[in-house]
């Protein structure tokens, strides 16, 4: 598996990556990748599904210009910035058994992940709802997945540094929950992995045994769909 770091300056060219990647591991099955990114400013990404007017504090976004755009994957809307630290796997579906279904591929990675984390803490990491992980009941990542018929995108975000007021103010309370949640305000419900991000990119890599900085990255196909479709209105807002 190659890995690599990759940020790109808009925050459409971040989730057009994770497309891009997709499309050349479903071509390709030596095109399995973990790319790793920290974005530089804030932003709002709506699952696939998720509505932007119940989702997110659209009056808000706009005092603060925090863009909100639409990732590939499912799951809830999300903040993005500094403190944030990212990965996105690219797997071939028919790799392992494990990877067969959705819920067989969530319990796999989320066990795998949790498992390369837990030694650079004090405390245990519990897998809770379908594939956040927790210190105690408090959420620290989120992931959710994309699967094509022969390779999936997992992916998710590790909260380092976040801005969790910022959060408070333009995430309401989503209504689907998982049930160790309780109702709780983000401010209450999240909290910073106290883990340096050089130490966390590094136990990822050795968990999933990807070396080398030698991927292919797909440049003009990046830049034509965060053209066309992660910088498009009707992409974005669908309420």
């Amino acid at each position: 598996m190659k890995a690599f770091d990759l940020t790109f300056h808009s925050p459409e060219e971040n989730l057009a990556c994770d497309e891009a990647l997709l499309e050349l591991c479903e071509q390709d099955p030596q095109q399995e990748s973990l790319r790793l990114w920290e974005p530089a400013r804030h932003f709002v990404v709506l699952g696939y599904g998720t509505e932007s007017c119940r989702a997110v504090n659209l009056p808000a976004c706009r005092r603060r210009a925090v863009p909100v755009l639409r990732r590939l994957s499912g799951g809830g809307a999300v903040l993005q910035g500094p403190g944030c630290l990212n990965y996105s796997l690219v797997l071939r579906s028919d790799r392992a058994p494990a990877l067969g279904s959705v819920a067989r591929t969530n319990a796999a990675v989320m066990e795998l992940q949790r498992r390369a984390i837990e030694p650079l803490l004090d405390g245990p990491i519990r897998i809770q709802g379908d594939t956040d992980l927790t210190l105690g009941n408090l959420k620290f990542s989120g992931n959710s997945q994309r699967r094509w018929r022969r390779a999936l995108l997992f992916h998710g975000t590790f909260l380092l540094e976040v801005n969790l007021p910022l959060m408070q103010e333009l995430l309401p309370v989503p209504e689907r929950q998982p049930a160790y949640r309780r109702n709780r305000p983000h401010i209450a419900f999240v909290t910073r992995l106290p883990v340096y991000a050089i130490r966390l990119k590094q136990a990822l890599r050795e968990a999933w045994g990807a070396r080398g900085d030698h991927a292919e990255i797909p440049s003009a196909r990046i830049r034509e769909l965060a053209r066309d479709r992660y910088s498009s209105r009707d992409w974005n807002f669908r309420c």
